[in-house]
């Protein structure tokens, strides 16, 4: 096993996929959302407040953390050649197993989480390695409080163009369809510019940057029980330590980071931490 010349931006649970697990979770802004638009998101569409149909897919909005902070979305529509940050490419009904489920639930979070991270990548075109590494995010909604009483059991989930490790969001191109498709484009990749992963700003690979993430690697099947933190912490240490290596072409020393992923993110399928390298390009 080759060694850097020193270990740097150790991390915690962190921030790409924090979006994801809000929106599934729906802890917050899950209060009553009865009849109020304000409770959906900006600039309402007055037909989409408390709408018991399925929504539209392909519709373009421009979202802003405040609305995907929300469990129901009800903003208006613009075109898609006109500026926008969020594109709908994922809709459909429930399955029947979760049409008693509560309108929060823990289960039925899980099940959006791995649907819309499922859809997201074949939207994009890419892995679960590049979807892990991109500024790019997603998010789902269900129907309003309203229309879950009605029996509404829709769900619409977005791609956001930003948000993912902090970065703020972008306007999306006319589709975000195939994004990441071949060697993604720096401007759609994450990096971090300071003397450590852990507390530097993240930005687009286009801009200056210090660290960027190069790799992903497994620590657990999708079968496994959570094997603790500290289980986590020194596989993703490790197996980071290589796989930077390999892709800086093994060097004799070098800067590496890492940002692995608690028992939370644990829950909901997540199985894979990201590796850092200190790089300028």
């Amino acid at each position: 096993m080759r060694h850097p010349s020193r270990t740097t931006a150790l991390a915690g649970a962190a921030t790409v996929l924090a979006l994801a697990l809000s929106g599934c979770t729906g802890s917050a802004g899950s209060g009553d959302a009865r009849g109020a638009g304000a409770t959906q998101g900006r600039n309402p569409d007055p037909a989409l407040v408390d709408s018991t149909a399925v929504p539209e897919l392909g519709q373009c909005r421009n979202l802003r953390p405040e609305d995907v902070a929300l469990p129901a979305n009800a903003t208006a529509a613009v075109d898609c050649t006109e500026e926008h940050t969020a594109q709908t490419y994922a809709v459909g009904t429930l399955p029947d197993k979760l049409h008693d489920a509560a309108y929060d639930s823990e289960e039925l979070g899980a099940w959006a989480y791995k649907t819309c991270s499922k859809g997201l990548m074949a939207f994009l075109g890419a892995d679960e390695s590049s979807v892990m590494r991109t500024i790019v995010t997603w998010s789902w909604f269900r129907p309003s409080e309203a229309a879950w009483d009605e029996g509404a059991r829709w769900y619409r989930c977005d791609v956001i163009g930003g948000g993912g490790e902090g970065v703020d969001y972008r306007p999306l191109p006319k589709t975000a369809e195939g994004l990441l498709i071949g060697l993604p484009p720096d401007e759609w990749m994450v990096c971090a510019n300071g003397p450590a992963v852990a507390g530097s700003p993240k930005v687009p690979c286009s801009e200056k940057h210090t660290w960027r993430a190069v790799t992903t690697i497994k620590v657990g099947e999708p079968g496994d029980d959570y094997p603790g933190d500290r289980v986590v912490e020194v596989t993703s240490r490790d197996f980071c330590s290589d796989s930077v290596a390999a892709w800086l072409g093994y060097p004799l020393e070098y800067d590496f980071g890492f940002t692995w992923f608690k028992q939370a993110e644990w829950q909901v399928g997540n199985r894979r931490s990201v590796c850092w390298a200190r790089t300028s390009s």
